[in-house]
C-alpha cells in the first residue's frame, strides 16, 4: 500500500481532511492519528466513555536504598513516568518528565537519593536507549549508543558497574556490555553473542555474571560469564545431552555465592522453583506440590526468605520460602488478582508489590512478612466511577476439536458478563503472543463494553498460550498454526449452545498475533461473525518474517516456521489472511502504529488494500507516533473511542447497557 501513502500522510498533516481519491476513502487527521473510512464519532460516545478513560495504575519499581521511599511508575500526563511515594496513601511526587515512555527502571544500590537506570525509545520504535538518572541533578545521561536497541540493564551489587544487552555490533545479535556510570564513554563488550543473550544477575562478590540465552518461548539456557576474561560456561552442563529442551524463568543468586534459586521446566510441564548447586549441578525441586508456573521471585536482603508468586489458572498466589529449611509458608492473604514487581524493603521485613484486579488497576501494596499486615500504598483513580459496579469475570471452560487421553481437550476463557437481561452480544478477545496468557486484569474498555453497552467479553486461552504447561504452548507451532484458529471455532460452537450470549452478534478482536487470529477467524468462520477488530495484526507470515526487526526474526521463525524453507514458505502463504482476504465479508476495524518494529506498518497497509479490493470498506486507524500498540494517552483514548463506535455500529445500540448506566 505504498500507493501514494506518503503523499496522503503528508497531506493529512497539512489539511484536516483529504477528499476521497482513486477509490481511497476520506482521510482525516486527529492529532497524530490518521483516520481512514472512519466516520465522525457521535458526541454521546465520548461523553459516556470519558470517565472510563480517566483511569491510571501504579507499577512498583523498587525501594530507595535508604528505605525512605518507594519508587513507582504511573501516569499523570501522556506517558507513564517515575514517581516516589513516602508512605501508605502518601502523595505521588513525580521525578521524570519525559515526552516518551520510560521502562526497565533499576535503582542504584547504595545511592542515598536513589539514582536509577531506565530505558526509553522514540515514538514506539523500540530502539531503547539506556540512561542514568541522577536524583540530585535531575539529569538523564545516555549510557548506550543512540542507534541500536539496549535491554535488560543491571547494576552490580556494589553499584559501580552496569551490564546490559545491545544489538549495537551487528543489529541482530545481543552482546553483553559493561559500563562505568562515572565514565559512560568507556563502555565495552564483555561477551560477543551469537543470538539473544541478556544479563540476569551478578554474583554476590560481583566476579561472575549470570546470563540467559533465548531460542524460543520453550527453550532458553543459563550461562556463567567471567566479565574480565570473557570465559563462559553453561549452568546446566548436560543441557545439550538431554532429550528435551529447557525453558528458564526468574533467577536469584543465593547469598552463599555457590548456589542459585532458579525457575525452570526441566523434565517437567510446569516452571518449578528449584535450588541449584553450581559446582555439582545438583537440584532440589521446591514447588512439586504447586502444579502451576512460578513467575516472579525475590530474595530478601540477608538471603533468609525468598518471596515468589505462582500463576494458578491466571490468578497470582504469593508465597514465602525459608531458605534454611526450604519450607514454604501458606499463600499470603492478599486480594485475588495479579501480582508483579516484588521488591524487598532494605530492612528485610517488608515486601512491596503491585496488585491488579478486574475491578481495580495496578496499585502498590506492602506486606509485613512476620505479621501478614497488608497496606495499600497507592490509590489510583478510576474516573470517579463506582468500582462496585464493575464486572468480575467468571472462568468458563469449553471443549475443543481434539482429544487427550480419550476425552475432548478442554480450554479455558474468562467471561465478563453484563448484569442486564440477555441475550447479550459478545466480543471475543484473542490475546497476542501467541506465547502469552489472558489473565483477569483491569480493563476500562471491558468494563465500558459490559456496563454501558450491554455486551459480554470472552477472552479465551487457545492452544499456544502459556500457563498450562510446555506441551500446550507448542500445540500451534509451525504446521499446526491453524489448530488455534479451530479453537475459536470451538468457542463459537460453545456460544451457539448457550441461551446467553447471543451467537448471532459476535465480534472477534485481538492485537499482534491476536490480530492475525481475527483475520483468520473471519476467513474460516465469517458467516458466524458480525465484525472484527485487528490491531497491529499479522496479515502475511512471509512478509511479516521478512520485514520484522532483524533482532527478532530468528526467535519468531521458531514459532511460526522458517520462510526461507520452500515447503514452509508455501504453507505460510497458504494460511496467510492476505491471500484469502476476498473471504472477509464483515465490517473490519484495522489499527496500526506507523513505527512498529514487530509487526511493520506494511502488514496493515496491504491488508487494508486487499480487503478494500474485495468490496469491503474497513475502518483504518493509523497512529504516526506509535509502535506496537498505543501508549500515549491521547492516542489510546481515541482508539478506544473508535473501538466502541465500531462495536455499536456492528451490534446496534443496546438499550440494556444504556438504561443500566442511568
Amino acid at each position: 500500500m505504498a500507493r501514494i501513502l506518503t503523499l496522503l500522510l503528508l497531506g493529512a498533516l497539512i489539511y484536516p481532511c483529504i477528499p476521497s481519491v482513486a477509490g481511497v476513502p476520506e482521510r482525516r487527521e486527529a492529532g497524530n492519528v490518521i483516520l481512514e473510512g472512519i466516520p465522525e464519532i457521535p458526541a454521546h460516545h465520548e461523553e459516556r466513555i470519558r470517565p472510563y478513560l480517566e483511569t491510571r495504575g501504579a507499577g512498583v519499581v523498587d525501594w530507595r536504598p535508604d528505605g525512605e521511599g518507594l519508587l513507582i511508575v504511573t501516569r499523570f500526563g501522556e506517558m507513564p513516568q517515575v514517581h516516589e511515594v513516602r508512605m501508605a496513601g502518601g502523595a505521588r511526587h513525580q521525578i521524570t518528565f519525559s515526552p516518551e515512555n520510560i521502562t526497565s527502571v533499576r535503582v542504584r544500590p547504595h545511592s542515598a537519593p536513589g539514582d536509577f537506570l531506565f530505558l526509553r525509545d522514540r515514538g514506539g520504535d523500540e530502539l531503547y536507549r539506556l540512561y542514568l538518572f541522577g536524583r540530585e541533578s535531575g539529569v538523564a545521561t545516555l549510557l548506550s549508543d543512540d542507534a541500536s536497541r539496549a535491554t535488560a540493564p543491571l547494576w552490580n551489587n556494589a553499584g559501580s558497574r552496569i551490564a546490559y544487552s545491545s544489538t549495537e555490533r551487528t543489529g541482530r545479535d545481543w552482546d553483553i556490555h559493561l559500563v562505568d556510570p562515572e565514565d559512560p564513554d568507556n563502555r565495552r563488550i564483555v561477551y560477543e553473542a551469537d543470538g539473544f543473550f541478556i544479563p540476569v544477575e551478578f554474583s554476590p562478590d560481583d566476579n561472575r555474571l549470570l546470563l540467559a540465552q533465548f531460542f524460543s518461548a520453550t527453550e532458553s539456557y543459563l550461562h556463567l560469564l567471567d566479565p574480565e576474561s570473557g570465559e563462559i560456561r553453561p549452568v546446566d552442563d548436560d543441557a545439550p545431552e538431554i532429550n528435551e529442551t529447557i525453558a528458564y524463568g526468574r533467577t536469584a543468586w543465593a547469598h552463599d555465592g555457590k548456589s542459585l534459586f532458579i525457575v525452570s521446566d526441566r523434565d517437567d510441564e510446569f516452571m518449578r522453583l528449584r535450588h541449584h548447586d553450581i559446582e555439582s549441578g545438583a537440584e532440589q525441586i521446591l514447588t512439586k506440590h504447586i502444579h502451576w508456573n512460578i513467575e516472579s521471585i525475590a530474595l530478601s536482603p540477608v538471603g533468609d526468605i525468598l518471596a515468589f508468586s505462582a500463576n494458578e489458572d491466571g490468578i497470582s498466589r504469593l508465597y514465602l520460602l525459608d531458605t534454611k529449611t526450604m519450607k514454604i509458608r501458606p499463600p499470603a492473604d492478599i486480594p485475588v488478582g495479579i501480582v508483579s514487581g516484588l521488591s524487598w524493603h532494605p530492612d528485610g521485613n517488608r515486601i512491596a508489590f503491585a496488585l491488579e484486579t478486574p475491578r481495580s488497576p495496578n496499585d502498590a501494596y506492602v506486606i509485613d512478612t512476620e505479621s501478614g499486615e497488608l497496606e495499600q500504598w497507592t490509590f489510583s483513580e478510576v474516573g470517579g466511577l463506582d468500582t462496585g459496579r464493575f464486572v468480575v469475570p467468571e472462568l468458563i471452560r469449553f471443549n475443543t476439536f481434539d482429544v487427550v487421553d480419550g476425552r475432548p481437550r478442554e480450554l479455558s476463557a474468562w467471561m465478563f458478563r453484563p448484569e442486564t437481561e440477555g441475550p447479550h452480544p459478545v466480543v471475543v478477545f484473542i490475546h497476542g503472543g501467541p506465547a502469552a496468557q489472558y489473565r483477569p486484569r483491569f480493563s476500562p474498555l471491558w468494563q465500558y463494553i459490559t456496563n454501558e453497552m450491554g455486551a459480554a467479553v470472552i477472552a479465551p486461552n487457545v492452544r499456544g498460550s502459556t500457563g498450562y504447561g510446555r506441551t500446550f504452548v507448542s500445540l500451534d507451532d509451525g504446521y499446526l498454526r491453524e489448530d488455534s484458529v479451530r479453537d475459536i471455532g470451538a468457542l463459537l460452537d460453545w456460544i451457539g449452545e448457550q441461551e446467553d450470549p447471543d451467537a448471532d452478534r459476535v465480534i472477534t478482536m485481538g492485537g499482534s498475533y491476536g490480530g492475525y487470529m481475527v483475520y483468520a477467524s473471519h476467513i474460516h468462520y465469517g458467516e458466524r461473525l458480525a465484525g472484527g477488530i485487528s490491531t497491529v495484526g499479522i496479515s502475511n507470515f512471509v512478509t511479516f518474517l521478512e520485514n520484522t526487526a532483524d533482532y527478532r526474526r530468528d526467535l519468531r521463525r521458531v514459532e511460526y516456521g522458517d520462510e526461507r524453507d520452500p515447503e514452509m514458505r508455501t504453507f505460510l502463504e497458504s494460511i496467510s489472511p492476505l491471500n484469502h482476504a476476498d473471504r472477509i465479508h464483515r465490517p473490519m476495524l484495522i489499527a496500526q502504529g506507523a513505527n512498529d518494529p514487530r509487526v511493520p506498518l506494511s502488514e496493515a497497509e496491504q491488508m487494508v488494500e486487499r480487503i478494500r479490493a474485495s468490496g469491503i470498506e474497513p475502518w483504518y486507524f493509523l497512529a504516526l507516533d506509535e509502535g506496537h500498540g498505543f501508549r500515549r494517552k491521547s492516542n489510546a483514548d481515541l482508539y478506544r473511542l473508535v473501538t466502541v463506535a465500531f462495536i455499536e455500529k456492528v451490534f446496534g445500540p443496546d438499550r440494556g447497557g444504556a438504561e443500566r448506566s442511568r
